[in-house]
């Protein structure tokens, strides 16, 4: 599930996965290498507003000659017949070559079961990094979201997430993540006044139309993307206050740093805790402020070096180094997964807005299956 894409995809027989040693086995994936279409899927037409889309700026009399449409076809427009081509579709850490097509997706809710007709879905048989495909929760027309709307307004204009910390420390019998369509209020059910949302307005980016982006500058709420990553010169700025606050007198664990590619890194003892800032979200456009607990931010641990009898505490800061946007009009930063547990991220898609609240996500889960 990704809220910094739009295609929902998966993998198709044949599928080979570059560059995925140690992430993809076909063992522990269900069936990538012998996934087939069922009896009802078909390519998507050539000139439909799916293909348009998937092959982004291209016009739909280019997309007919690529899929080899004779010329008179193209010249009197009936290309409709012909099936969309291959394309090509990428993401900061990877990519993938798919074909476009169409089947009926059941979703499992309540009794009678959600059938969408007419789902669009990317069928991959080769990519790069990518190993078990990708459900798109952006703004572009080919996500899970729009497709909902298209069906079900009131399923697709608001959906949220819950990460609990098993998100990155997950243990065997953890409850599942919870992923909510079409948001309720859930009173009567967790049986007291559930805390309020505090929203930020969505921006609209020219260049990343897909991209769900909040702020002054820009910041992508990215549910696909791991650590909150901040341009350069903003990083640099929060790395010197935590230096200033947590720094002095205490040393630089540098070799944890070259190891884990995270900084900075320090070794300290127990009165260092209390000198770890808080890290507040100030949201542009109204005054919602989110206070992020340290553990979101703040990573402590024990290493112990070449010398296990000798451990000693290390604490790392969880935020990334975006570097410089060469290219300009480019969103500021990234508000990654780890930045976001413990907190019920609501996407108000027709109000335009997004919402975070303080949650116990187990519970969340647990309500959620009551009866």
């Amino acid at each position: 599930m990704d809220t910094g894409s739009d295609l929902v995809w998966l993998p198709c027989h044949p599928f080979q996965c570059m560059l995925c040693d140690g992430e993809y086995n076909p063992k522990t994936i269900p069936n990538p290498t012998t996934l087939n279409l069922s009896s009802t899927a078909a390519p998507a037409a050539c000139k439909s507003p799916s293909c348009a889309a998937a092959h982004s700026s291209l016009s739909s009399s280019d997309l007919c000659a690529m899929s080899r449409c004779p010329l008179e076809s193209i010249e009197v427009s009936e290309c409709d017949s012909f099936s969309c081509p291959p394309f090509y579709y990428a993401y900061a850490d990877g990519s993938l070559i798919a074909k476009l097509y169409t089947d009926s997706l059941s979703i499992p809710m309540s009794s009678p079961s959600l059938i969408l007709r007419n789902f669009t879905f990317g069928c991959a048989n080769s990519a790069l990094g990518e190993p078990i495909g990708v459900a798109g929760f952006g703004r572009g027309v080919l996500s899970l979201p729009a497709q909902l709307t298209d069906f079900s307004p009131q399923l697709g204009s608001q959906f949220s997430y819950c990460f609990g910390l098993s998100l990155v420390r997950r243990e065997p019998g953890s409850p599942p993540e919870s992923l909510i369509l079409g948001r309720y209020k859930r009173k009567e059910q967790l049986g007291q006044a559930e805390p309020e949302f505090a929203y930020t307005p969505m921006l609209d980016n020219p260049k990343y139309p897909w991209l769900i982006v909040v702020g002054n500058g820009g910041l992508v709420v990215d549910s696909g993307t791991t650590f909150t990553i901040l341009p350069s010169d903003f990083y640099e700025s929060v790395v010197a206050e935590f230096t200033h606050r947590v720094g002095r007198g205490h040393n630089r664990a540098g070799r944890i740093e070259e190891r884990t590619g995270l900084s900075p890194c320090y070794y300290f003892d127990d009165d260092v805790v209390a000198k770890v800032p808080v890290v507040v979200l100030h949201f542009g456009g109204n005054s919602s402020v989110v206070v992020l607990p340290r553990r979101n931010y703040f990573y402590e641990f024990l290493d112990g070096g070449d010398d296990a009898k000798r451990k000693r505490k290390v604490g790392c800061v969880m935020l990334m180094n975006g570097g410089h946007d060469s290219e300009g009009g480019g969103p500021v930063g990234t508000l990654g997964n780890y930045q976001q547990q413990g907190f019920e991220v609501v996407y108000d898609l027709e109000k335009r807005r997004v919402g975070f609240a303080r949650r116990k996500c187990a519970s969340l889960w647990d309500s959620l299956n009551q009866g």
